[in-house]
């Protein structure tokens, strides 16, 4: 190969990297606004914590629908076509916001932007296993990727708070990303992808997405995905509701304690990076899963002044688990099946983020506090430490991971 196009390839691959950062970056500024998008919705519809809970399961089971019934078209169409199908869809959605007034209208725009998600993400999940080397440094890029994610999730309710305060409505928050998708969808259209090579022997359809679901370890790691992400959106969807029903003693945490947990999560997903390169995964995962049970046990049992500390610092324990989990579920698979297997994963994840709020929802308002709700996701944090402590004790996916090394990448860890 030339210099000139070795330095091709190189440049090439820069700009995928960035488009995939970038493309994480802009959704996680709309789906992670919603904890302070909705005491805002809630007062101008007057709704229960039930129903507000829509705006945030509507845009998740719009993603989990999108992920496990297309899901495979990332496989079979390609990635880069899946990618720029979605990024359309979402920027005609993220439009749209602003020529709509009714809560039912935002909850449909909400679910067709989960669907566009749930296509673009998929293409995107797939694309990270195309353009790495080993199963090691797909982990180290997904966390990467979800580190650009968590800068969504500290710009968006930024921009939402900025807007409220300016007396303007939070939808614009889902036009100014709209714009930003329209510049990614002119980028995508532009960049080379890699070629994956598809299997002669199997037919890319939803039948095999869905016979995935029988596969033990597209399963397992789809359940624990599932409890983390309903611990993770206890934080950010129904905390700030929490603290105005409870007052901390600090007015500064209690204003900003989703913002300090957005940007340690963040911090903490770029780091993992690096931390991933060099301790093993299973160790990183268990200790760090415990720590949020820690956090979350001592927010229930300490009050709310404690609470607004604990939860907050659970966003640094919390950074390395979901991207570290969604990159071994999906290398444990072939590379011409990581958009159906990124799919069942996105499908559960979702799952767990539009069912663990409303779930959280639903008690708070049976019983009249939202501790109660926080007491449900503190089980589910228990529950998620069991299952990782299994793996690190069983070890059930070391071989599976080393034989991807030698088939699937070009360097072993």
């Amino acid at each position: 190969m030339s210099t000139m196009a070795a330095e091709g390839l190189k440049a090439n691959k820069f700009l995928i990297r960035a488009l995939t950062y970038l493309m994480f970056m802009m959704f996680a500024m709309t789906t992670d606004s919603v904890g302070v998008i909705i005491p805002a919705v809630i007062k101008t519809f007057h709704l229960s914590m039930t129903a507000a809970s829509a705006f945030h399961y509507a845009s998740m089971s719009g993603i989990a629908l999108a992920a496990i019934f297309l899901g495979f078209i990332a496989d079979l169409l390609g990635r880069k076509t899946t990618i720029v199908l979605g990024l359309a869809l979402f920027a005609v959605s993220s439009y749209l916001f602003a020529a709509v007034h009714a809560y039912l209208w935002f909850v449909l725009l909400l679910g067709i932007s989960g669907i566009a998600i749930g296509v673009f993400k998929a293409g995107a999940l797939a694309l990270i296993g195309d353009i790495s080397q080993s199963t090691r440094e797909h982990t180290s890029t997904m966390n990467m990727v979800e580190g650009f994610f968590g800068v969504g999730s500290i710009i968006g309710p930024a921009i939402v708070a900025r807007l409220l305060l300016a007396d303007f409505s939070w939808k614009w928050l889902y036009v100014i990303a709209g714009t930003l998708c329209a510049i990614l969808l002119l980028t995508a259209t532009m960049v080379r992808y890699p070629r994956t090579m598809k299997p002669s022997s199997e037919p890319i359809d939803l039948r095999r997405t869905l016979h995935l679901l029988k596969n033990p370890f597209a399963l397992g790691f789809s359940l624990v995905l599932f409890l983390y992400v309903i611990v993770e959106c206890a934080v950010y969807v129904w905390l700030p509701t929490y603290l105005l029903e409870h007052k901390a003693s600090s007015a500064f945490m209690a204003a900003y304690v989703v913002a300090i947990f957005f940007i340690l999560r963040a911090a903490g997903r770029f780091l993992g990076a690096w931390v991933i390169t060099r301790w093993q995964w299973a160790t990183v995962v268990m200790v760090f899963s415990g720590a949020v049970l820690a956090c979350f046990l001592g927010g229930i049992l300490g009050g709310t002044d404690a609470a607004v500390y604990l939860l907050a610092l659970s966003g640094l324990f919390m950074s390395v688990l979901y991207p570290t989990l969604n990159s071994k579920g999906i290398s444990c698979f072939p590379k011409s099946e990581h958009g159906a297997v990124a799919g069942v994963l996105l499908f559960f994840t979702c799952g767990g983020a539009a069912l663990g709020p409303f779930a959280m929802g639903a008690v708070s308002d049976a019983f009249g506090d939202l501790r109660y709700g926080f007491a449900l996701a503190t089980a589910c944090a228990a529950l998620l430490f069991a299952a990782l402590l299994y793996n690190w004790v069983a070890k059930p996916t070391n071989a599976v991971l080393q034989r991807s090394d030698m088939t699937e990448y070009s360097v072993s860890e």
